[in-house]
């Protein structure tokens, strides 16, 4: 029987402007494309694991507008069950306002719109769903308080909590230790920890002051070098290797994180190794970077296999 994954965060539509380098204050600069899609780090994740084959229901909060109508049908459309998304009366759907510069960096504006009626009172009649899922994907676009009593309820139900850090924040160490599984990137890292992660020993001092907060696995993601992977095993040993990342020409960044969360879930809901995982999760967020946008540059299972077999050598 099919593992079942619940991913609990936000729901935007992004409207993208391709520039040749990020505006300076007062700058007024020509775009040479512009974009509107859907994304949102809970969505993009979501849709990652949708297209990757896994059983996923989407737990977010949409406006009553036309952008919210839009997504729920595109969510069905990407294999997502969207029966616990919440419709927010008189609200608009999330926005994130994105530039893109000639190198494939982006920088992001987020109004948070209906996402921020996700809040405990919204999320509580949704914690038996969530105690009856396999493992629980959440990013911090969401209220704290909601991300808070789902993490809680799916640790004590033996659920396990995998979070992706994004937007950087600090959290509380009480959060912290409902984690299994954290994936922060260098920036959201050295929040965490105080640690300027620049080299694999920094890497490796981050994962484990996140480890001392009672995570399981740490997994710093890279950009183009990968991602250092670090676990403690059954006799309290840590274990920390780089994992390095494929090499392809980055059009667009958006969603290239997301992506590779939504797949690193799925692998490891399929039972693959955690190595195994991670490397798949590489070739979803390699793929991701060679279109633009969030939603439409998430590659479907057929295309991320085909390119890891291609790519990879034996694990």
């Amino acid at each position: 029987m099919q593992k079942k994954l619940i991913v609990l965060g936000s729901s935007n539509v992004d409207y993208i402007l391709n520039v040749p380098h990020f505006l300076a204050p007062g700058e007024t600069l020509a775009g040479d494309q512009y974009q509107v899609s859907l994304g949102g780090k809970g969505a993009n994740q979501a849709v990652a694991a949708g297209r990757a084959g896994a059983d996923v229901t989407f737990i977010a909060a949409v406006g009553d507008d036309d952008v919210g109508k839009s997504a729920i049908s595109q969510f069905q459309q990407d294999q997502i069950d969207t029966g616990l998304i919440q419709v927010i009366e008189n609200e608009k759907t999330g926005v994130a306002l994105i530039f893109v510069n000639s190198e494939g960096e982006n920088m992001i504006g987020i109004y948070a719109g209906a996402n921020g009626a996700m809040t405990k009172e919204v999320v509580t009649p949704l914690l038996p769903e969530i105690g009856q899922a396999d493992l629980l994907l959440m990013q911090l676009e969401t209220p704290q308080e909601a991300l808070d009593l789902a993490a809680e309820h799916a640790k004590q139900s033996g659920v396990r909590v995998v979070v992706n850090p994004a937007p950087a924040r600090a959290l509380s160490d009480r959060f912290l230790s409902y984690i299994d599984i954290i994936t922060p990137n260098e920036t959201e890292a050295e929040l965490l920890t105080g640690v300027k992660v620049e080299t694999e020993e920094d890497a490796a001092l981050a994962s484990q002051k996140l480890h001392e907060k009672g995570i399981e696995v740490v997994i710093i993601t890279l950009g183009k070098k990968g991602a250092w992977v670090s676990q403690i095993n059954a006799f309290q040993e840590i274990k920390g290797e780089l994992i390095p990342g494929y090499r392809v020409k980055a059009i667009d960044t958006i969603g290239a994180g997301d992506t590779f969360n939504g797949v690193l879930v799925t692998a490891l809901l399929e039972g693959k190794s955690l190595l195994q995982s991670v490397k798949l999760a590489h070739a979803a967020g390699a793929l991701a970077v060679t279109k633009k946008g969030a939603h439409p540059a998430i590659p479907w299972r057929e295309a991320i296999d085909q390119f890891y077999l291609q790519n990879s050598i034996e694990d």
